[in-house]
């Protein structure tokens, strides 16, 4: 092949790069469940503080926007490292950095613009939500993508550090002040993230053995998982009770949600097919965040 065919080639590739290769870039999904948390947070912030939430649609914008501007920016960065083993795993193989859609320099550029525009886009709220988005992208990126995730088995918690930040930022968007409520959205994000990647890991555990990934179903076992899992659970049990000042309904309910995921976690080591509990295990994850999160937003209109 010739240096024209090969260029001629390389464009005609670029060409067909579509707004759908752009989400997977950034990763639509995480970047639309991280910003829910965040608003989240803000939403409860407005509540609970007496601040008026019409009156602050400026504020919404900039966080909201800014929030998932720096999600954006960590999941692109995350595509550009983790070239040389996405080819290897199913799920990956097919991101546009490792088709040839968009090149490493090309995603890198974008991740670094989107980066670069969230975090100012923060520091208009407050300087404190600013330096959360700074620090978020820097556990993510640096310490979880860069380091964790290839190193140690520990990498799905401390990857959670990451995860958990968004509803900080919310809240010290609005008012950048500590209490219990942001401290325990914050827990609630980081016990929720293990037992969730575990059941993914357990899931694709082949593929993560093959791409050289430390998962802790591909170091201890599936069973080992299973125990991890049912302890991160365990935790996100004990902490409505922190949460009183969101009232009983939200307590009781958030413990209901608790209490069915606990019960599937024991079911896990009656269960032979493991595969299949992991998919049960994913999908109530799932479904666990979004009913949790929407109530913490219904309960805290009628405080």
């Amino acid at each position: 092949m010739t240096q024209m065919e090969k260029t001629n080639q390389l464009q005609d590739v670029s060409a067909k790069f579509t707004v759908r290769d752009f989400t997977e870039l950034i990763k639509i999904g995480i970047v639309n469940s991280n910003t829910i948390t965040a608003f989240t947070g803000m939403w409860l912030a407005f509540q609970l503080n007496g601040i008026s939430f019409f009156q602050q649609l400026d504020l919404l914008f900039y966080t909201i926007i800014g929030s998932a501007l720096i999600v954006a920016s960590s999941g692109a960065f995350n595509n550009v490292i983790d070239r040389d083993i996405d080819g290897i795993m199913e799920r990956t193989k097919s991101r546009p950095t490792m088709t040839g859609k968009i090149s490493g320099k090309q995603a890198l550029t974008v991740a670094s613009c989107l980066g670069l525009a969230g975090i100012i886009i923060l520091f208009m709220t407050t300087w404190q939500a600013g330096l959360l988005g700074v620090f978020g992208m820097f556990l993510y990126v640096v310490v979880y993508s860069l380091f964790a995730k290839r190193k140690l088995v520990s990498n799905t918690v401390i990857g959670s550090l990451s995860g958990a930040v968004p509803p900080l930022i919310g809240w010290f968007a609005v008012f950048p002040h500590i209490s219990i409520i942001p401290i325990m959205l914050f827990l609630v994000m980081f016990c929720w993230q293990p037992p969730h990647f575990y059941a993914i890991a357990i899931k694709r555990k082949e593929e993560y053995a093959a791409a050289g990934i430390p998962m802790l179903p591909v170091v201890k076992g599936i069973e080992r998982t299973k125990k991890s899992m049912l302890f991160w659970v365990v935790l996100l049990t004990i902490l409505p009770f922190f949460m009183m000042q969101l009232g009983m309904v939200y307590v009781v309910l958030a413990t209901i949600l608790n209490l069915g995921w606990f019960i599937l976690s024991l079911y896990g080591f009656k269960m032979r097919d493991s595969i299949k509990w992991a998919r049960l295990m994913f999908v109530y994850s799932l479904n666990y965040m979004t009913i949790l999160f929407v109530v913490m937003i219904v309960v805290s209109i009628f405080l």
